[in-house]
C-alpha cells in the first residue's frame, strides 16, 4: 500500500473492546468525583465562614462565585448533586453495556445519546457563565472535558463496531433495555426515587436568613458613631467592613449576627460601610457592585434614624433578590418615614461618613470585601476559626 492510499473504514481496526469500556469507565468515575467535589464546595461555601476553594483565584476564575449564583441550583436541589446522579446513572447503564449478552455493540449508541445530552447541558452552562455570572469555576470545566470526552469515546466504540444506522442502533438498544423489565426496574428505580426524594426534601440550606433583630440585644454608637450590636462590655469585639452586594459579607455577618444573639453579653458587633462599587470607592477601577454605595448611604441614613440594624438586616437580604431598592420600598418595609429617609441619605455629612469609612478600609489594607477588624489585627474574607472557637457551639 502506498503512503497516499488510505484505509476505508471497514478496514480500520478497532481496539479490543475492554479499552474503550475501561476508558469509558474512568470518564465517568473522573466526572462523579469532580461532582461530588462542587457539590461539598457547593455545601461548604455557604455553611462554612471560614471556607475558600482552591480555585477561588481570580474575580473571574472563581469556583465560589458560581457556587454564589442562583444558578448552581436547579429544581431545589444543587446542580452538582444532579451530575452526581447523572453520572452514577450513566455509569450504572456502562455496566449493563460491558455485561456478556450486550457487548460489543449494544447500548453504546444509547450512551452516545446520554453523552450528547451531557454535551449540551455543559454547554447551556458555560454560556450562563460567560453571559450571567461573569465567571468561571475550574472544576466546572473539567467536568465539562469529561462529558465530551465521555461522548467521543461512546461513539467511538459505536462507530467501531457498529452493525446498523445511529437511528436503528438507538432502537435497537431500547429494544434491548425493554426485553429485560425486571433487570431494568431494579436497576434504574433507585434512580428515579432519588431524584424525587432530592425534589421533595433536599434541605435548602442556600437561603440565607438574618436572625430575628432581639428587641433585648443592646445597640449603640461607638464614640466615632459607628453603629453597633451586642455587648456593652464586649470579651470580644468584630469591627467588619461590609459591602451589600457582596455574598461572603452577607454569610458572614449573618453568622456574626446569629453569635451576637447567642452571646449577647460578650461579644459586639460594629459595622462599617465598604462598598465595592467604582463610583465610590477608588480601590475599584472598573464597573463593579453597581448601587453598593447608593445601599451604603441608605443604611447611613437609617442609622440617623435609629433604624440602623433593622435596614441593614433588610439590605443584605433583599440586594440579591431585587434591581432596586429605593428608600420608599425600604421605609415601608421598616415602617419609617421615606422623605426623611431620602433626606438623610441625600445629606453631604452621610456622604462624608461613607468616605470615612471607605478610608480607613484602604487604610487597613482592605483589598476586597469582607474585612474584619479584631483586637488591632485586620482579616480579609473570613476569621480564622480559633478566633471564634469559644463562641461557636
Amino acid at each position: 500500500m502506498s503512503m497516499k492510499q488510505k484505509l476505508s473504514p471497514k478496514e480500520i481496526q478497532p481496539l479490543p473492546f475492554q479499552i474503550y469500556a475501561l476508558s469509558a469507565a474512568m470518564l465517568v468515575v473522573v466526572g462523579f468525583v469532580t461532582a461530588s467535589y462542587l457539590a461539598i464546595a457547593h455545601y461548604r461555601v455557604y455553611i462554612d465562614p471560614s471556607y475558600r476553594s482552591f480555585c477561588a483565584l481570580t474575580r473571574a476564575i472563581n469556583c465560589d462565585t458560581v457556587a454564589q449564583s442562583e444558578y448552581a441550583v436547579f429544581m431545589a436541589v444543587p446542580v452538582a448533586v444532579w451530575g452526581m446522579l447523572g453520572y452514577a446513572g450513566f455509569g450504572l447503564l456502562l455496566g449493563l453495556a460491558c455485561g456478556s449478552d450486550a457487548r460489543p455493540r449494544r447500548l453504546w449508541a444509547l450512551l452516545t445519546v446520554a453523552a450528547l445530552f451531557f454535551s449540551l447541558l455543559s454547554l447551556v452552562l458555560a454560556l450562563i457563565s460567560v453571559l450571567y455570572i461573569h465567571s468561571y469555576c475550574i472544576m466546572c470545566l473539567l467536568s465539562y472535558a469529561v462529558n465530551f470526552s465521555l461522548l467521543f469515546t461512546c461513539w467511538l466504540v459505536w462507530s467501531r463496531f457498529k452493525q446498523t444506522s445511529f437511528l436503528v442502533g438507538v432502537k435497537e438498544d431500547l429494544r434491548y433495555m425493554m426485553s429485560r423489565p425486571v433487570r431494568i426496574l431494579f436497576s434504574f428505580a433507585p434512580f428515579v426515587l432519588a431524584a424525587i426524594l432530592m425534589v421533595a426534601y433536599y434541605p435548602a440550606y442556600w437561603v440565607l436568613d438574618p436572625p430575628p433583630l432581639n428587641p433585648d440585644v443592646v445597640r449603640g454608637e461607638t464614640a466615632e458613631g459607628h453603629p453597633w450590636i451586642g455587648a456593652q462590655n464586649p470579651q470580644l469585639e468584630i469591627v467588619e467592613f461590609s459591602d451589600y452586594l457582596c455574598f461572603q459579607c452577607r454569610k458572614m455577618h449573618y453568622m456574626l449576627r446569629q453569635l451576637v444573639e447567642r452571646h449577647p453579653d460578650k461579644i459586639r458587633l460594629v459595622h462599617r460601610h465598604f462598598p465595592m462599587d467604582h463610583r465610590f470607592n477608588p480601590l475599584v477601577t472598573e464597573s463593579f457592585h453597581f448601587g453598593a454605595g447608593k445601599l451604603a448611604l441608605l443604611a447611613i441614613g437609617a442609622a440617623q434614624a435609629g433604624r440602623f440594624w433593622e435596614v441593614n438586616d433588610l439590605l443584605f437580604e433583599e440586594a440579591f433578590g431585587r434591581d432596586v431598592l429605593t428608600p420608599a420600598y425600604i421605609a415601608d418595609r421598616v415602617k419609617m418615614d421615606a422623605s426623611n429617609l431620602t433626606t438623610a441619605m441625600n445629606d453631604p455629612a452621610t456622604q462624608r461618613l461613607l468616605m470615612l469609612d471607605i478610608r480607613d478600609g484602604l487604610q487597613q489594607g482592605l483589598t476586597g470585601t469582607p474585612g474584619f477588624l479584631v483586637n488591632g489585627q485586620f482579616y480579609v474574607g473570613q476569621l480564622p476559626a480559633d478566633l471564634l472557637k469559644a463562641f461557636i457551639d
